[in-house]
Parts: structure tokens; C-alpha cells; sequence
């Protein structure tokens, strides 16, 4: 790199940022490598157009970041509407075949389950209007 046309260290500074910025942001776009010399006599002008192109650049990444994330959170909802759903039909079967299933198989299965913990009471069979159990 050649700084001797640069008096201070602010002006090397600055092309140094200016030729980093632009090779990081092309890099990320795909494009090519664009070099671009800084003229001394308008070093000021010079550094509000660095920075204003740095700024474009900033810009379109910060978009194209946010476009990614709103994609992923998209995505991700759909999986969650998936599961929440999938649970729901697990919890209808579960309820159901508890119902179904017998006092003693009910036992039996949730002492495979925790033989620790005492067994949940069994769900009481419905019974008819007469009285008998259905």
C-alpha cells in the first residue's frame, strides 16, 4: 500500500477503512474488488463519500440480514404450529386410550413407568343412566 501521498495518520486510517470496507462488502455480494485511490486535495469530500458508501453498504447487509431472519422466524412458526399441533392429536389418543384401557392396565403400565411413585388414581369408568357401568 502506498501511504506517502497521505499526511496524516487520520487520511492513511481512512483509506485503509475505505479499502477494507470495500472489499468486505463486495466479498459479501459476490462482486469483484473495486480499488479506489484518494485524492489528497479532496480528502474531505473524499472521507463523507467513503462514509456514505460504507453507510449503502451497512444498509444492504443490515437488510439483506433482516430479510434472512424474517425467513428463518418463518420457518421456525411453521415447525412450532407442527408441533403444537402434533402434541394436540398425542394428547387426545393419550386421553383416549386412558380411557379405554383397564384399571390394571393401568397400573401395570405406570409402574413401568416410575415404580417409585405411586400409581395416579385410574379414570373411573362412565357409567349409564340405570346406574351400571358402560
Amino acid at each position: 500500500m502506498n501511504t506517502e501521498m497521505y499526511q496524516t495518520p487520520m487520511e492513511v486510517a481512512v483509506y485503509q477503512l475505505h479499502n477494507f470496507s470495500i472489499s468486505f462488502f463486495s466479498s459479501l455480494l459476490g462482486g469483484d474488488v473495486v480499488s479506489v485511490k484518494l485524492d489528497n486535495s479532496a480528502s474531505g469530500a473524499s472521507v463523507v463519500a467513503i462514509d456514505n458508501k460504507i453507510e449503502q453498504a451497512m444498509d444492504l447487509v443490515k437488510n439483506h440480514l433482516m430479510y434472512a431472519v424474517r425467513e428463518e422466524v418463518e420457518i421456525l412458526k411453521e415447525q412450532i404450529r407442527e408441533l403444537v399441533e402434533k402434541n394436540s392429536q398425542l394428547e387426545r389418543e393419550n386421553t383416549l386410550l386412558k380411557t379405554l384401557a383397564s384399571p390394571e392396565q393401568l397400573e401395570k403400565f405406570q409402574s413401568r413407568l416410575s415404580p417409585e411413585e405411586p400409581a395416579p388414581e385410574s379414570p373411573q369408568a362412565p357409567e349409564a343412566p340405570d346406574g351400571s357401568a358402560v
